[in-house]
């Protein structure tokens, strides 16, 4: 009996330590060609800017380039059905906005499964969203644009983002709500397009990330009105936050990850986690994201899980309860 037992015990030993080295020989020989990272918005904008910004650094330690893909539309579930029929084999990875949590309540159709057809790999980074509008508009605070906008219901437009299952344009639904206003959506593919028709004047007010509309800030083409954490933005220090104007409470927090195919192997995962937790400590990767209002990232796979769990839960009830639909 106890010779069986240890010969049992063996063979448990062996398929352990075989196992073991099959996931080191398939995470030695991953990446065998390019990586692409698919980006559901358009180039210029905030998820674009992080994405090359980690596919550089990346690409410096796979031995293999990384290169970043746009697939812009429907609030990033173009690219996201993309990605989610892709080939589990590391190759082809998702950079997701925040907004993918509430994609499965905007888009009850979608023809994936917004959890299960992907495995976390990692958390980039954190964000809030800044109200803005442009210098021309006489808004000098939040109050004042939601005043215009009680005093001339539903002839305010505004830009949000990508649109649809983004944080941007969710953090204006629930703006809306909670003050009790009415402005419209005019959708575009990313926040690159919709910038653009801030600046042109064809919208009055957007619904950005920091990281995109930075720039046009401090050029003083645009007028920051408010952030919508619950403590003021690094990158925007004197732009008072949602709560400091009167709306109790109110909070939305962006941010930024990459998925991977579900079935992705896990050693691939695990190196994919460690590379770019590596690269997020980085200094100049650090400052740069600072600098575009992005707070650093990192974890593990399984808290980005926890994560995106608990705000698929909060949006999705949210928009299930305010009865959001994409237009």
């Amino acid at each position: 009996m106890f010779k069986l037992h240890r010969r049992a015990l063996a063979r448990t030993v062996l398929a352990a330590a075989l196992s073991s080295t099959a996931l080191l020989a398939h995470a030695q020989a991953w990446p065998s060609k390019p990586v692409t990272l698919t980006v559901g918005f358009a180039a210029g904008g905030s998820a674009d800017i992080l994405a090359r910004a980690i596919s550089q650094k990346l690409t410096g330690v796979l031995g293999q380039p990384v290169v970043v893909d746009n697939k812009p539309g429907a609030g990033g579930t173009i690219a996201a059905a993309a990605v989610a029929s892709a080939a589990p084999d590391g190759h082809t990875l998702l950079l997701v906005t925040s907004g993918h949590a509430g994609s499965g309540a905007l888009y009850p159709t979608l023809r994936y499964d917004p959890i299960k057809a992907f495995t976390p790999v990692i958390k980039l980074a954190a964000t809030p969203v800044v109200v803005v509008a442009p210098a021309a508009q006489p808004w000098k605070s939040l109050s004042e644009l939601l005043d215009a906008a009680r005093k001339a219901p539903g002839t305010l437009n505004y830009a949000a983002g990508g649109g649809g299952a983004t944080t941007t344009a969710l953090a204006a639904e629930f703006l809306k709500k909670d003050t009790g206003t009415d402005m419209v959506q005019v959708p575009y593919r990313g926040s690159g397009p919709a910038l653009t028709a801030l600046l042109s004047g064809e919208v009055q007010v957007g619904f950005e990330i920091p990281s995109s509309a930075l720039p046009h800030i401090q050029s003083g083409k645009l007028r920051a009105l408010a952030v919508t954490t619950r403590t003021r933005s690094t990158a925007l220090p004197d732009v008072p936050t949602v709560i400091e104007q009167g709306i109790r409470d109110f909070e939305v927090i962006g941010w930024f990850g990459v998925l991977a195919p579900a079935g992705t192997p896990a050693a691939v995962v695990e190196r994919l986690n460690r590379e770019l937790n590596a690269a997020l400590q980085q200094p100049e990767l650090r400052e740069r994201l600072s600098g575009l209002g992005l707070e650093s990232g990192g974890g593990t796979p399984a808290e980005f899980q926890k994560l995106i769990a608990s705000d698929t839960q909060r949006y999705g009830e949210a928009i299930r309860r305010m009865g959001i639909k994409v237009e």
